[in-house]
């Protein structure tokens, strides 16, 4: 389902944020991939797209995070367990989606560790409130899709700290089992 993996049908381009490479050969494992022990998070690797994206909104602390509710190894504030939450119907392979909804700044993102806690995941869903662009992470494909204007995306494509290839949505995307 197109808006869990890569945020909603309507930007002018698209591009996947890797937080692995891809799989080199079918039926390949994500541990089956060699990552030097020195490669970043796949929170480090969001707070470096979202912070291009930055530049790219007019509402940069005016946004919206959702959090899967099935993230097991963080911790979510009470505030935010009795807040909105966002649900999606989902359809094969990506089942119905529960999320806690969250409003603030971009720059809140750099305390997550700090209140979710050291292995706190990171957003499923980051957008501006004046929806200049949508960073969707499901829990399944190694991959965030994001969606903006053209400029956005090849920023992210030219960024040198970041894996970033651009993509179709309505494309069959790389995955490991």
């Amino acid at each position: 389902m197109q808006l869990v993996i890569f945020g909603p049908p309507d930007f002018p381009a698209y591009a996947r944020l890797r937080f692995i490479p891809d799989p080199t050969r079918p039926g390949q494992a994500e541990g089956d991939v060699n990552i030097a022990e020195d490669h970043p998070s796949d929170m480090q690797q969001t707070k470096r797209a979202l912070n291009y994206l930055r530049r790219f909104t007019a509402t940069p602390e005016d946004c919206y995070f959702c959090i899967w509710e099935g993230y097991s190894n963080s911790y979510i504030p009470l505030s935010v367990l009795e807040g909105p939450t966002v649900n999606i119907r989902g359809r094969t392979p990506y089942p119905d989606r529960r999320y806690f909804l969250i409003h603030g700044s971009l720059s809140d993102l750099g305390s997550w560790d700090e209140t979710l806690g050291t292995s706190a995941q990171p957003p499923a869903f980051a957008w501006p409130a004046d929806h200049s662009w949508c960073l969707a992470r499901d829990v399944d494909p190694h991959w965030a899709g994001i969606g903006a204007e053209q400029a956005a995306i090849e920023t992210l494509l030219n960024a040198a700290d970041l894996d970033v290839v651009p993509a179709r949505p309505t494309q069959p995307q790389p995955t490991y089992y």
